[in-house]
């Protein structure tokens, strides 16, 4: 039988490849300005000074992308929840400097989504600015998780993402939205690189203990969503508009990183991991 490992025992083991992968991740990492992706000169004041408000014919966006970024949106801009989540467990060291680091990133996709959004008019900025305000008062809760279950969710998380925003700029709905998606995506796909790594040298570390524990975020994963002012749910819009759909989870999230992971020809695991592995076969088959 494996011997278990505690939280504190995974995060120091862990720390050497965290700090590799941190460095690898900056090293790889392009720079970006959020706000070399905004049209300024389309902007103009609201009425509060002396411009006009917002009204559905100044929007340019066809429905479904307007719903996509707004989603995308209120995503990002939750980020000290999500922060805060991951703060409870990484805390030390290279871990710490990596959460500052997705922090900021995240942040920057907030950024240029909402200034875009709002320099173009493209979606009414107070019904925004009301569903920020729910969407942040609500906040962001999960169940307490052990450190190889925040990793494997954060692996699944990055993963949907960058599919969501690779489908945006496949709408081809202007040539910046479709920019906008690809960079956001690009740096998706970056971060989901950085947890799947860890995940895998977790597994190397403590096979059993993270098989389950990527069992588990598999059998427990939903999709962030909000509901709509006329009380349609915007996972169920998205998916069919083809941006995303949780039916295809396994195909397009789940079995990649299985993959990544070696899962089905690892020769590793005691009874705990095969009764884990049974289980994933069945929940991502």
């Amino acid at each position: 039988m494996q011997s278990f490992l505690t939280d504190r025992e995974l995060l120091e083991s862990l720390a050497p490849e965290v700090e590799a992968n941190l460095q690898r991740h900056i090293a790889a990492a392009d720079e970006w300005q959020p706000h070399d992706f905004v049209p300024w000169d389309d902007g103009r004041n609201f009425e509060f000074l002396g411009g006009a408000d917002w009204d559905s014919a100044q929007s340019q966006l066809g429905e479904t992308a307007k719903l996509a970024l707004t989603v995308s949106v209120l995503i990002a801009d939750n980020l000290p929840s999500y922060h805060r989540e991951l703060g409870k467990y990484l805390r030390k060291g290279p871990w710490w400097r990596w959460v500052g680091r997705w922090t900021a990133e995240e942040n920057r996709h907030e950024i240029v989504l909402r200034d875009y959004l709002m320099v173009t008019r493209a979606v009414d900025p107070v019904e925004l600015e009301r569903a920020r305000m729910t969407h942040m008062t609500t906040g962001f809760r999960r169940a307490p998780l052990h450190l190889l279950d925040v990793l494997a969710e954060a692996a699944f998380e990055e993963a949907a993402a960058a599919v969501r925003h690779r489908n945006i700029a496949a709408l081809g709905e202007n040539p910046l939205v479709t920019a906008i998606a690809e960079r956001l995506a690009a740096d998706d796909e970056l971060q989901g690189v950085f947890f799947a790594n860890l995940v895998a040298a977790a597994f190397d570390l403590a096979p059993d203990q993270t098989m389950r524990a990527v069992a588990d975020r598999i059998a427990a994963y939903r999709v962030p969503e909000l509901t709509l002012p006329d009380g349609r749910n915007s996972t169920d819009v998205l998916a069919e508009a083809g941006i995303f759909d949780p039916a295809r989870m396994s195909e397009l999230v789940f079995a990649p990183l299985l993959e990544r992971w070696n899962i089905l020809s690892r020769g590793d695991f005691g009874e705990e991991g095969e009764k884990a592995r049974a289980e994933i076969a069945i929940l991502a088959g």
